[in-house]
């Protein structure tokens, strides 16, 4: 079973990007580079709730 998550940037704090995740195989929260089009770089984005 997958389930929805939002992505927030944790330089400007905002909501940019969905992902799914599975909640079997990742109990923790999800962690990736992404690139914020706010800050013009990539930056280290964490799942919300």
């Amino acid at each position: 079973m997958r389930e929805l998550i939002i992505l927030e940037c944790t330089e400007c704090k905002r909501r940019n990007y969905t992902s799914t995740k599975e909640k079997r195989n990742m109990s923790g929260r999800f962690e990736i580079k992404k690139f914020c089009k706010f800050d013009r770089k990539r930056t280290v984005h964490k799942e919300t709730k």
